[in-house]
């Protein structure tokens, strides 16, 4: 594969990234020089928590109307098939691979809009997304097949202690070393949400001691997957640069190895035909998992930018705590009460996520201020 185009050239044969030519130069600098003016006494924290809120708005907008949308596929009893005589969706597989074939196409779009082409002079070949995009692949189709073996609050668990898995992860993968300090975050992160998930969600289905096991490791590949996919990612873009590999770009790599993944698992197992008879006799189920797979596509695109611009740790705090949201969004819609409990439990977690962000501000302005002061020596 021919590599993605991410810089012009200038005389001199430097490589200027995409997007610093003189008219976004001049959009860029307005843009700077309009948060200067208004709040010039720190306009560098107020750029950032901008930053910060568009991407927290965009990922709890598209996966909690994704999460949604995934139980009512996996636990709907549609019309039966002669195949499916359960009514049940079959393929979790389908599901990975509709979300993917959304997201390619975007990440097409995408790329081409932005730099002009789509193959030419990236520095990130194929190869280097496939780990990822494999435990991707892994990590959605464990999580969309987990729904048919345990209730939808041991899942919510699961996805709520995954911050230490990601740093484990990380330290294995880049031998990135964690204060314990931010351990002890991440443990009462996972705690707290924890505490606010189980507090208030009553499954209907039937209750833990019903659960079966293949469901836990199910959940247990889901973690370990989706903590390794997010390292990877950030260790893509150490690796060649991040001025080189954009969030669109990322996009294209990851999900053009996971749609051949995915298309690979279907014709092995042969879900191709029974899911199309199924699609043809449930229009219901096409419809749903095309609202999945665009607000999939639409939560990548934050995915990526996120962990680019924060870091991984900071995008699976985020994705954390959406499980507190979508309870909060039942409870308005539908009127259930918010226990004293749960209340604990949001409280200790947004306690430690403003602490986070303040201790990682003042760490940037610190190492700022260093910079500067050995600059000025020289």
């Amino acid at each position: 594969m021919e590599p993605l185009p991410t810089g012009k050239r200038k005389r001199t044969g430097l490589i200027i990234p995409l997007g610093s030519d003189t008219r976004n130069t001049q959009r860029n600098g307005f843009i700077e020089s309009m948060f200067v003016r208004n709040f010039s006494s720190n306009p560098e924290l107020y750029k950032t928590s901008i930053k910060f809120f568009l991407c927290f708005l965009g990922l709890q907008a598209s996966y909690l109307t994704w999460a949604y949308m995934q139980e009512l596929i996996m636990t709907t009893d549609f019309n039966p098939t002669p195949s499916v005589p359960s009514g049940r969706f079959p393929s979790a597989a389908f599901c990975v691979f509709s979300n993917r074939f959304l997201a390619v196409i975007v990440a097409l779009i995408s790329v081409k809009i932005k730099h002009g082409a789509i193959v030419a002079y990236n520095k990130a070949p194929l190869i280097a997304f496939t780990p990822c995009a494999l435990s991707n692949t892994l990590s959605s189709w464990s999580q969309y097949a987990s729904l048919n073996y345990v209730t939808f609050p041991v899942q919510t668990v699961f996805k709520s202690s995954k911050i230490i898995p990601v740093m484990l992860m990380g330290l294995i993968i880049k031998g990135t070393k964690y204060p314990r300090s931010q351990y002890a975050e991440a443990f009462v992160i996972t705690i707290g949400v924890a505490i606010f998930s189980l507090a208030n969600k009553k499954s209907k289905a039937v209750q833990s001691e019903d659960t079966d096991m293949f469901g836990l490791i199910l959940l247990l590949l889901y973690i370990f997957f989706d903590s390794f996919t997010s390292q990877w990612q950030d260790r893509i873009y150490t690796k060649y640069g991040r001025a080189n590999v954009d969030p669109y770009q990322m996009m294209l790599g990851v999900n053009s190895s996971a749609i051949i993944i995915t298309t690979v698992g279907l014709i092995v197992t042969g879900d191709f035909p029974v899911v199309y008879e199924f699609l043809s006799k449930n229009p219901l189920a096409f419809y749903y998992n095309v609202i999945t797979a665009i607000t999939s596509a639409s939560g990548q695109l934050f995915i990526f930018y996120t962990i680019k611009e924060f870091g991984p740790i900071v995008f699976t705090i985020i994705m954390t705590t959406r499980q507190m949201f979508s309870i909060c969004i039942s409870a308005f819609v539908f009127g259930h009460i918010i226990s004293s409990k749960a209340l604990l439990g949001a409280a200790l977690v947004f306690l430690v996520l403003f602490y986070q962000i303040r201790r990682k501000y003042n760490a940037r302005n610190l190492k700022k201020s260093i910079n500067e002061a050995e600059n000025m020596k020289r």
